[in-house]
């Protein structure tokens, strides 16, 4: 499974198709691309969600550990599992987004695929830009900095050296 990096914005074609990034795409499979893409509604933003059918099963995996709670397990099932379709990408690298998906992330004539790590979101140009606002602002107000975060976590790579 790759990484997903960066933010593309491309026009939403009369039919309703969008080009998935050629990074994206790539990121998608294993190597050998794939044909299909995943999205569902994000859970924490007006966005769509997207990611590789492997990435769901890792979630499933996830969520089988008897440790996880009955609670979040009936969340993600109901609301991802639940609420997500699978895309077939056209050779063109294209996508159809279902309508009522489109209308739940305001989407009409351009979206933006922000890369998330191990997913990508699909946002209206214009919320994303808002939303990244309130993300910097955030962080200027809590001092939220790469180094920080850094040296927050390093006890997690030191488990491994010790």
């Amino acid at each position: 499974m790759g990484l997903f990096l960066s933010t593309y914005v491309n026009k939403v074609d009369k039919k309703g198709r969008v080009s998935v990034p050629a990074a994206f795409r790539s990121a998608l499979g294993n190597g050998a691309g794939t044909s299909e893409v995943i999205i569902f509604r994000s859970l924490t933003a007006q966005a769509l969600d997207a990611c590789s059918i492997d990435y769901l099963d890792q979630l499933g995996a996830a969520l089988d550990d008897p440790e996880t709670p009955p609670d979040y397990r009936d969340l993600i099932e109901t609301t991802v599992f639940g609420g997500s379709i699978r895309l077939p990408i056209d050779p063109e690298g294209r996508i159809s987004i279902p309508q009522e998906f489109t209308e739940f992330a305001g989407i009409v004539e351009t979206c933006a695929f922000v890369g998330r790590r191990k997913i990508f979101q699909i946002w209206e140009p214009e919320a994303l830009k808002a939303h990244e606002a309130a993300s910097r602002e955030q962080a200027r107000g809590n001092n939220i900095s790469l180094s920080t975060i850094l040296a927050k976590t390093s006890h997690l790579s030191n488990r491994g050296a010790s």
